[in-house]
Protein backbone atom coordinates (compact mmCIF):
# COMPACT_ATOMS: atom_id res chain seq x y z
CA UNK A 1 0.00 0.00 0.00
CA UNK A 2 1.08 3.86 -0.63
CA UNK A 3 0.39 6.89 0.71
CA UNK A 4 -2.21 9.00 -0.98
CA UNK A 5 -1.12 12.03 -2.53
CA UNK A 6 -0.74 15.46 -0.96
CA UNK A 7 -3.68 18.01 -1.96
CA UNK A 8 -2.40 21.33 -1.49
CA UNK A 9 -5.46 23.03 -2.03
CA UNK A 10 -7.28 21.66 0.85
CA UNK A 11 -4.30 21.71 3.36
CA UNK A 12 -4.92 18.43 4.65
CA UNK A 13 -2.46 15.65 4.30
CA UNK A 14 -2.74 11.87 3.12
CA UNK A 15 -2.78 9.55 5.74
CA UNK A 16 1.11 7.86 6.98
CA UNK A 17 1.17 4.22 6.01
CA UNK A 18 4.22 1.72 6.20
CA UNK A 19 5.04 2.29 2.92
CA UNK A 20 7.40 5.70 1.36
CA UNK A 21 5.85 7.51 -1.10
CA UNK A 22 7.41 10.52 -2.68
CA UNK A 23 5.50 12.91 -0.09
CA UNK A 24 7.20 10.77 2.55
CA UNK A 25 10.58 11.16 0.80
CA UNK A 26 9.72 15.22 0.81
CA UNK A 27 8.72 15.78 4.36
CA UNK A 28 12.21 13.50 5.89
CA UNK A 29 13.60 15.73 3.14
CA UNK A 30 12.52 18.89 4.74
CA UNK A 31 12.81 17.22 8.36
CA UNK A 32 16.53 17.32 7.83
CA UNK A 33 16.62 20.58 6.00
CA UNK A 34 15.62 22.26 9.27
CA UNK A 35 18.82 21.58 11.03
CA UNK A 36 20.85 23.97 8.65
CA UNK A 37 17.86 26.41 7.49
CA UNK A 38 17.01 26.45 11.35
CA UNK A 39 20.84 27.86 11.70
CA UNK A 40 21.54 30.09 8.82
CA UNK A 41 18.11 31.96 10.30
CA UNK A 42 19.42 31.94 13.82
CA UNK A 43 22.45 33.44 13.31
CA UNK A 44 21.19 35.97 10.95
CA UNK A 45 18.37 37.13 13.36
CA UNK A 46 20.71 36.99 16.60
CA UNK A 47 23.55 39.03 14.14
CA UNK A 48 21.16 41.72 12.62
CA UNK A 49 18.68 41.90 15.28
CA UNK A 50 21.00 42.29 18.31
CA UNK A 51 23.27 44.48 16.50
CA UNK A 52 20.24 47.02 15.80
CA UNK A 53 19.12 46.53 19.55
CA UNK A 54 22.38 47.06 21.09
CA UNK A 55 22.97 50.52 18.41
CA UNK A 56 19.39 51.30 19.38
CA UNK A 57 20.83 54.61 21.17
CA UNK A 58 22.90 55.58 18.30
CA UNK A 59 21.83 57.27 15.10
CA UNK A 60 22.27 53.85 12.86
CA UNK A 61 20.83 51.66 15.22
CA UNK A 62 17.02 51.75 14.56
CA UNK A 63 18.11 51.80 10.68
CA UNK A 64 19.57 48.85 11.05
CA UNK A 65 17.10 46.92 13.38
CA UNK A 66 14.43 48.04 10.51
CA UNK A 67 16.86 46.28 7.94
CA UNK A 68 17.28 43.78 9.68
CA UNK A 69 13.57 42.90 10.49
CA UNK A 70 13.31 43.37 6.29
CA UNK A 71 15.84 40.12 6.36
CA UNK A 72 13.39 38.40 8.64
CA UNK A 73 10.78 39.11 6.09
CA UNK A 74 12.97 37.60 3.30
CA UNK A 75 13.68 34.58 5.59
CA UNK A 76 10.29 34.11 5.84
CA UNK A 77 9.80 34.01 2.31
CA UNK A 78 11.80 31.54 1.87
CA UNK A 79 10.02 29.63 4.26
CA UNK A 80 7.24 30.00 2.76
CA UNK A 81 8.43 28.79 -0.15
CA UNK A 82 9.89 24.99 1.11
CA UNK A 83 7.05 24.59 3.03
CA UNK A 84 4.73 25.37 0.18
CA UNK A 85 7.10 22.74 -2.05
CA UNK A 86 7.94 20.60 0.54
CA UNK A 87 4.54 19.91 2.96
CA UNK A 88 2.31 21.39 0.41
CA UNK A 89 0.83 24.08 2.81
CA UNK A 90 -0.21 26.68 0.81
CA UNK A 91 0.25 29.96 2.82
CA UNK A 92 -0.62 33.67 1.43
CA UNK A 93 2.29 36.51 1.08
CA UNK A 94 1.91 39.07 3.70
CA UNK A 95 1.68 42.66 2.03
CA UNK A 96 4.94 44.12 1.37
CA UNK A 97 5.83 47.51 3.55
CA UNK A 98 9.26 48.83 1.46
CA UNK A 99 6.74 50.52 -1.02
CA UNK A 100 5.74 53.09 1.83
CA UNK A 101 9.21 54.18 1.88
CA UNK A 102 9.74 55.35 -2.04
CA UNK A 103 5.97 56.49 -1.49
CA UNK A 104 6.41 58.47 1.89
CA UNK A 105 10.26 58.77 3.29
CA UNK A 106 12.60 57.01 4.90
CA UNK A 107 11.36 57.90 8.60
CA UNK A 108 7.43 56.61 7.46
CA UNK A 109 9.56 53.63 6.38
CA UNK A 110 11.65 53.41 9.48
CA UNK A 111 8.28 53.45 11.77
CA UNK A 112 6.14 51.07 9.30
CA UNK A 113 9.48 48.35 9.26
CA UNK A 114 10.06 48.88 13.14
CA UNK A 115 6.45 48.08 13.95
CA UNK A 116 5.79 45.45 10.89
CA UNK A 117 4.27 42.68 12.74
CA UNK A 118 5.10 40.36 9.88
CA UNK A 119 8.65 40.85 10.41
CA UNK A 120 8.48 40.10 14.19
CA UNK A 121 7.03 37.13 13.89
CA UNK A 122 10.05 35.86 11.17
CA UNK A 123 12.30 36.61 14.08
CA UNK A 124 10.35 34.77 16.42
CA UNK A 125 10.35 31.96 13.95
CA UNK A 126 14.36 31.78 13.21
CA UNK A 127 14.38 31.96 17.22
CA UNK A 128 11.98 28.77 17.31
CA UNK A 129 13.20 26.98 14.71
CA UNK A 130 16.84 26.29 16.13
CA UNK A 131 15.67 23.93 19.02
CA UNK A 132 12.76 22.09 16.90
CA UNK A 133 15.41 22.32 13.63
CA UNK A 134 18.07 20.06 16.39
CA UNK A 135 15.00 17.82 17.24
CA UNK A 136 13.77 17.30 13.98
CA UNK A 137 16.61 16.95 12.45
CA UNK A 138 18.31 14.29 15.22
CA UNK A 139 14.72 12.13 15.03
CA UNK A 140 14.09 12.16 11.78
CA UNK A 141 18.02 10.81 11.23
CA UNK A 142 17.91 8.36 13.78
CA UNK A 143 14.46 7.09 12.44
CA UNK A 144 16.33 6.62 8.82
CA UNK A 145 18.41 3.86 10.50
CA UNK A 146 17.00 2.74 13.92
CA UNK A 147 12.76 3.31 13.41
CA UNK A 148 12.19 2.12 10.21
CA UNK A 149 9.37 0.56 10.33
CA UNK A 150 7.18 3.31 11.30
CA UNK A 151 9.17 6.00 10.09
CA UNK A 152 6.11 7.04 7.37
CA UNK A 153 4.58 7.86 11.01
CA UNK A 154 7.31 9.68 12.35
CA UNK A 155 8.13 12.33 9.63
CA UNK A 156 4.22 12.66 9.13
CA UNK A 157 3.88 13.68 13.32
CA UNK A 158 6.70 15.98 12.50
CA UNK A 159 6.10 17.13 9.68
CA UNK A 160 2.54 18.14 11.07
CA UNK A 161 4.04 20.25 13.40
CA UNK A 162 6.29 22.06 11.20
CA UNK A 163 2.95 22.48 9.11
CA UNK A 164 1.52 24.30 11.95
CA UNK A 165 4.43 26.30 12.88
CA UNK A 166 4.41 27.62 9.51
CA UNK A 167 0.71 28.48 9.13
CA UNK A 168 1.15 30.23 12.64
CA UNK A 169 3.68 32.45 12.33
CA UNK A 170 4.30 32.82 8.53
CA UNK A 171 0.84 33.56 7.85
CA UNK A 172 -0.61 36.90 7.08
CA UNK A 173 -1.21 38.68 10.50
CA UNK A 174 -4.96 38.82 9.87
CA UNK A 175 -7.68 39.91 7.50
CA UNK A 176 -6.42 43.24 7.20
CA UNK A 177 -3.36 42.33 6.16
CA UNK A 178 -4.86 39.91 3.10
CA UNK A 179 -7.55 42.32 2.51
CA UNK A 180 -4.38 45.46 1.79
CA UNK A 181 -3.12 43.00 -0.44
CA UNK A 182 -5.87 42.67 -2.49
CA UNK A 183 -6.20 46.59 -2.45
CA UNK A 184 -2.19 46.71 -3.72
CA UNK A 185 -3.39 44.27 -6.43
CA UNK A 186 -6.75 46.34 -7.04
CA UNK A 187 -5.00 49.62 -7.41
CA UNK A 188 -2.88 48.38 -10.53
CA UNK A 189 -5.90 47.33 -12.24
CA UNK A 190 -6.84 50.74 -11.98
CA UNK A 191 -4.16 52.45 -12.82
CA UNK A 192 -3.85 49.93 -15.86
CA UNK A 193 -7.47 50.84 -16.79
CA UNK A 194 -6.90 54.42 -16.26
CA UNK A 195 -4.15 54.02 -19.12
CA UNK A 196 -5.49 52.26 -21.69
CA UNK A 197 -9.25 54.59 -21.22
CA UNK A 198 -6.52 57.71 -22.27
CA UNK A 199 -4.55 55.68 -24.84
CA UNK A 200 -8.38 55.18 -26.30
CA UNK A 201 -9.35 58.67 -26.33
CA UNK A 202 -6.34 60.06 -27.93
CA UNK A 203 -6.49 57.50 -30.37
CA UNK A 204 -10.12 58.21 -30.95
CA UNK A 205 -9.08 62.00 -30.81
CA UNK A 206 -6.17 61.33 -33.48
CA UNK A 207 -7.96 59.07 -36.08
CA UNK A 208 -11.66 60.27 -35.44
CA UNK A 209 -12.58 64.08 -35.49
CA UNK A 210 -8.61 65.56 -35.51
CA UNK A 211 -7.84 63.97 -39.16
CA UNK A 212 -11.24 65.01 -40.29
CA UNK A 213 -10.80 68.74 -38.96
CA UNK A 214 -8.06 68.44 -40.60
CA UNK A 215 -9.16 67.60 -43.69
CA UNK A 216 -11.63 70.10 -43.70
CA UNK A 217 -9.74 73.00 -42.94
CA UNK A 218 -7.56 71.79 -45.65
CA UNK A 219 -11.11 71.79 -48.22
CA UNK A 220 -11.98 75.37 -46.33
CA UNK A 221 -8.57 76.59 -48.04
CA UNK A 222 -8.66 75.36 -51.94
CA UNK A 223 -12.61 76.91 -51.53
CA UNK A 224 -11.42 80.53 -50.41
CA UNK A 225 -8.70 80.33 -53.43
CA UNK A 226 -11.19 79.14 -55.90
CA UNK A 227 -14.14 81.38 -54.29
CA UNK A 228 -13.13 84.30 -57.28
CA UNK A 229 -12.15 82.04 -60.17
CA UNK A 230 -14.66 79.32 -59.70
CA UNK A 231 -17.36 80.08 -57.56
CA UNK A 232 -19.51 77.35 -58.23
CA UNK A 233 -16.69 74.90 -57.23
CA UNK A 234 -16.05 76.88 -53.83
CA UNK A 235 -19.59 76.42 -53.28
CA UNK A 236 -19.52 72.58 -53.92
CA UNK A 237 -16.45 72.74 -51.93
CA UNK A 238 -18.45 74.74 -48.86
CA UNK A 239 -21.20 72.35 -49.07
CA UNK A 240 -18.88 69.34 -48.85
CA UNK A 241 -17.31 71.12 -45.66
CA UNK A 242 -19.88 71.14 -43.94
CA UNK A 243 -21.05 67.95 -44.50
CA UNK A 244 -17.49 66.98 -42.88
CA UNK A 245 -18.36 69.34 -39.89
CA UNK A 246 -21.42 67.43 -38.89
CA UNK A 247 -19.31 64.15 -39.15
CA UNK A 248 -16.95 65.21 -36.83
CA UNK A 249 -19.24 66.89 -34.17
CA UNK A 250 -21.31 63.42 -33.87
CA UNK A 251 -17.73 61.57 -33.71
CA UNK A 252 -17.26 64.25 -30.56
CA UNK A 253 -20.57 63.76 -29.29
CA UNK A 254 -20.10 59.81 -29.31
CA UNK A 255 -16.68 59.81 -27.75
CA UNK A 256 -17.94 62.38 -25.19
CA UNK A 257 -20.50 59.66 -24.78
CA UNK A 258 -17.85 57.78 -24.44
CA UNK A 259 -16.42 59.29 -21.33
CA UNK A 260 -19.65 60.13 -19.96
CA UNK A 261 -22.73 60.74 -21.32
CA UNK A 262 -24.70 63.97 -20.42
CA UNK A 263 -28.09 61.98 -20.32
CA UNK A 264 -26.20 59.72 -16.93
CA UNK A 265 -25.39 63.18 -15.40
CA UNK A 266 -28.58 64.58 -16.05
CA UNK A 267 -31.11 61.48 -15.32
CA UNK A 268 -29.48 58.71 -14.06
CA UNK A 269 -29.36 55.19 -15.14
CA UNK A 270 -32.49 54.90 -15.57
CA UNK A 271 -32.85 57.16 -18.73
CA UNK A 272 -29.06 56.38 -19.74
CA UNK A 273 -29.52 52.60 -19.77
CA UNK A 274 -32.47 52.68 -22.03
CA UNK A 275 -30.57 55.02 -24.44
CA UNK A 276 -28.25 52.32 -24.21
CA UNK A 277 -30.54 49.73 -25.16
CA UNK A 278 -32.40 51.67 -27.87
CA UNK A 279 -28.66 52.27 -29.61
CA UNK A 280 -29.03 47.30 -29.18
CA UNK A 281 -29.38 45.38 -32.56
CA UNK A 282 -31.28 43.28 -29.77
CA UNK A 283 -34.81 44.26 -28.08
CA UNK A 284 -34.06 45.16 -24.74
CA UNK A 285 -36.00 45.48 -21.69
CA UNK A 286 -34.82 47.63 -18.59
CA UNK A 287 -36.02 47.54 -15.55
CA UNK A 288 -34.54 50.19 -12.46
CA UNK A 289 -35.44 50.12 -9.25
CA UNK A 290 -33.76 52.42 -7.37
CA UNK A 291 -34.81 54.49 -4.16
CA UNK A 292 -32.48 57.53 -5.09
CA UNK A 293 -28.93 57.75 -7.15
CA UNK A 294 -25.70 56.10 -6.25
CA UNK A 295 -22.49 58.23 -5.92
CA UNK A 296 -21.31 59.36 -9.23
CA UNK A 297 -18.53 56.63 -9.48
CA UNK A 298 -20.40 53.72 -8.91
CA UNK A 299 -23.09 55.30 -11.24
CA UNK A 300 -20.41 55.73 -13.96
CA UNK A 301 -19.25 52.05 -13.47
CA UNK A 302 -22.55 50.21 -13.43
CA UNK A 303 -23.49 52.42 -16.33
CA UNK A 304 -20.28 51.10 -18.57
CA UNK A 305 -20.27 47.37 -17.19
CA UNK A 306 -24.14 47.38 -18.73
CA UNK A 307 -23.05 49.31 -22.37
CA UNK A 308 -20.41 46.64 -22.76
CA UNK A 309 -22.31 43.64 -22.03
CA UNK A 310 -25.00 44.52 -24.52
CA UNK A 311 -22.28 45.20 -26.54
CA UNK A 312 -21.53 41.48 -26.61
CA UNK A 313 -25.25 40.47 -26.76
CA UNK A 314 -25.23 42.29 -29.95
CA UNK A 315 -21.63 40.90 -31.41
CA UNK A 316 -21.86 37.31 -29.75
CA UNK A 317 -24.96 35.94 -28.39
CA UNK A 318 -27.24 35.84 -31.45
CA UNK A 319 -29.78 36.39 -29.08
CA UNK A 320 -33.85 37.70 -30.13
CA UNK A 321 -34.02 39.46 -26.99
CA UNK A 322 -32.37 40.80 -23.79
CA UNK A 323 -33.11 42.68 -20.53
CA UNK A 324 -31.42 44.59 -17.67
CA UNK A 325 -32.37 44.85 -14.10
CA UNK A 326 -30.78 47.25 -11.42
CA UNK A 327 -31.98 47.18 -7.86
CA UNK A 328 -30.30 47.68 -4.62
CA UNK A 329 -30.16 45.30 -2.20
CA UNK A 330 -28.85 46.43 1.70
CA UNK A 331 -25.64 47.91 1.18
CA UNK A 332 -24.94 46.60 -2.93
CA UNK A 333 -25.90 47.49 -6.20
CA UNK A 334 -26.92 44.50 -8.48
CA UNK A 335 -27.32 44.27 -12.25
CA UNK A 336 -28.24 41.42 -13.92
CA UNK A 337 -27.99 41.26 -17.77
CA UNK A 338 -29.61 37.80 -19.54
CA UNK A 339 -29.94 37.45 -23.11
CA UNK A 340 -31.66 34.17 -25.06
CA UNK A 341 -28.75 33.57 -27.06
CA UNK A 342 -26.81 30.32 -28.11
CA UNK A 343 -24.95 30.93 -24.74
CA UNK A 344 -20.98 29.50 -24.19
CA UNK A 345 -19.95 32.58 -22.92
CA UNK A 346 -16.16 32.18 -20.98
CA UNK A 347 -14.18 34.55 -19.04
CA UNK A 348 -11.08 33.81 -21.11
CA UNK A 349 -13.19 33.95 -24.12
CA UNK A 350 -12.47 37.36 -25.69
CA UNK A 351 -15.33 39.47 -25.09
CA UNK A 352 -14.28 41.46 -22.89
CA UNK A 353 -15.68 39.63 -19.70
CA UNK A 354 -12.27 39.24 -17.85
CA UNK A 355 -11.67 43.08 -17.82
CA UNK A 356 -15.31 43.48 -16.73
CA UNK A 357 -14.18 41.04 -13.57
CA UNK A 358 -10.91 42.96 -12.82
CA UNK A 359 -12.80 46.49 -13.51
CA UNK A 360 -15.66 45.51 -10.62
CA UNK A 361 -13.13 43.72 -8.09
CA UNK A 362 -10.92 46.77 -8.18
CA UNK A 363 -13.77 48.83 -6.35
CA UNK A 364 -14.50 46.19 -4.12
CA UNK A 365 -17.69 44.36 -6.77
CA UNK A 366 -18.64 41.02 -7.82
CA UNK A 367 -18.80 39.52 -11.20
CA UNK A 368 -20.92 36.52 -11.85
CA UNK A 369 -21.41 35.02 -15.48
CA UNK A 370 -23.22 31.84 -16.36
CA UNK A 371 -24.00 30.64 -19.54
CA UNK A 372 -24.34 27.05 -20.38
CA UNK A 373 -24.16 25.83 -24.23
CA UNK A 374 -27.89 26.72 -25.46
CA UNK A 375 -28.29 29.41 -23.26
CA UNK A 376 -29.36 31.40 -21.82
CA UNK A 377 -26.58 33.48 -20.40
CA UNK A 378 -27.02 35.60 -17.31
CA UNK A 379 -24.51 38.07 -15.88
CA UNK A 380 -25.01 39.47 -12.37
CA UNK A 381 -22.41 42.09 -10.86
CA UNK A 382 -22.68 44.00 -8.25
CA UNK A 383 -21.32 47.22 -6.56
CA UNK A 384 -20.79 48.93 -3.23
CA UNK A 385 -23.90 51.14 -2.60
CA UNK A 386 -22.57 55.03 -1.66
CA UNK A 387 -25.20 57.24 -1.69
CA UNK A 388 -24.82 60.34 -3.94
CA UNK A 389 -23.56 63.33 -1.39
CA UNK A 390 -24.94 66.61 -1.82
CA UNK A 391 -23.05 69.25 -4.08
CA UNK A 392 -23.21 72.88 -4.64
CA UNK A 393 -24.64 73.81 -7.94
CA UNK A 394 -23.97 77.14 -9.82
CA UNK A 395 -26.30 79.02 -7.39
CA UNK A 396 -24.87 78.04 -4.27
CA UNK A 397 -27.55 75.85 -3.26
CA UNK A 398 -27.07 72.58 -2.47
CA UNK A 399 -28.38 69.53 -5.34
CA UNK A 400 -29.83 66.91 -4.51
CA UNK A 401 -30.14 63.50 -6.29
Amino acid sequence: MTMSPLVPDNDRPPPARFALDRWTWKEIACLLANLPMAIAGFVYTVFMIGIGVGLAVTVIGLPLLAAGLQGARLIGRAERGRARAMLGVRIDEPSPTVLSRREQGFFPWLWSSLTDPVGWRAVLYSFIRLPWGVLSFTVTLVSLFVLWPVLPYIARLLANADRAMARGLLSPSDELERRIAELESDRGVVVDTAAADLRRIERDLHDGAQARLVALAMGLGLAKEKLTDDPEAAARMVDEAHGEVKVALQELRDLARGIHPAVLTDRGLDAALSAIASRCTVPVTVGVDLPARPAEAIEGIAYFTVSELLQNVSKHSSARSASVEVWRSADRLLIQVTDDGEGGARMDGGTGMAGLAERLGAVDGLFVLDSPVGGPTTVTAELPWRDREREPNRTGAARRP
